[in-house]
């Protein structure tokens, strides 16, 4: 596993992704974390504290890469997707503490959402600008941002794919624990080890009835989400917004 490195720390499993400074996903980077989850499952352990190298905490998809090469392709009926191995993430059952530095922008944010806790520091920033590049959120954030912050704030974030702060964040929920960038990690860990130290069997029993169905719902809704994505990387306006992107300007949709 070249682009994880996982540790543990006394009862709580580390995960921290290993490709700085932006740490871009794609179908074999969450394969990697869904397999390291599984190994922590497996050992015992209590808690999982997901974090990351370098400069940002995931700047999503690399859209300069063909999107069959970071997705994969779930239409020829194999488990070797994205969208699954995310989904393999949420059927996890040990609580997820994420340390989110820098940015998670996109399906970052979707997989900082895998977390049931988010902790960041003033200078994180969280987008989910996929509307602001022409397609369809994905990473189940359709159900997830929702889930976190309510429908009106996860509308307004989808529509504008606005970038806000991690104080902002916190203020509508997105964010639990804020800290300084300096001890964001030993905050995240803390956190991690306190519900670690609760009894594990009534934490995960806890747990399952407060998430009842929610990873049946985000499978359904990478589903949906995945067909209309697969429409939109198909448009002008798709291709727009990545040139956009790439030029660091507002983009000029028409609609098409």
């Amino acid at each position: 596993m070249s682009d994880i490195l996982g540790s543990t720390v006394g009862h709580v499993g580390v995960v921290e992704i290993n490709r700085p400074p932006d740490n871009y996903f794609d179908k074999e980077l969450i394969g990697e974390i869904a397999a390291a989850f599984d190994s922590f499952v497996e050992s015992g352990m209590r808690a999982i504290l997901l974090c990351a190298a370098g400069k940002n905490f995931c700047a999503g998809a690399n859209l300069a890469r063909r999107t069959g090469d970071v997705l994969g392709s779930p239409r020829e009926g194999g488990t070797d997707h994205l969208y699954r191995h995310a989904v393999r993430l949420f059927r996890c059952p040990l609580p997820v503490v994420a340390a989110v530095q820098g940015a998670a922008v996109g399906g970052g944010l979707g997989l900082a959402m895998v977390g049931d806790f988010r902790v960041a520091s003033p200078q994180s920033r969280f987008s989910a600008n996929f509307n602001r590049l022409g397609f369809h959120p994905g990473f189940g954030l359709s159900v997830t941002l929702p889930r976190a912050i309510g429908e009106q704030q996860a509308a307004l974030l989808f529509y504008t794919g606005r970038r806000i702060t991690g104080e902002q964040a916190q203020a509508i929920g997105l964010v639990d624990v804020l800290a300084t960038a300096e001890w964001l990690r030993e905050a995240a860990l803390g956190l991690a080890t306190e519900i670690a130290q609760s009894a594990p069997v009534a934490v995960q029993s806890t747990r399952t009835t407060l998430r009842r169905g929610l990873a049946h719902k985000i499978a359904e809704a990478t589903e949906h989400e995945l067909a209309e994505q697969e429409k939109h990387f198909a448009t002008a306006d798709f291709k727009e917004g990545v040139k956009a992107m790439a030029e660091r300007r507002l983009p000029v949709f028409e609609g098409r």
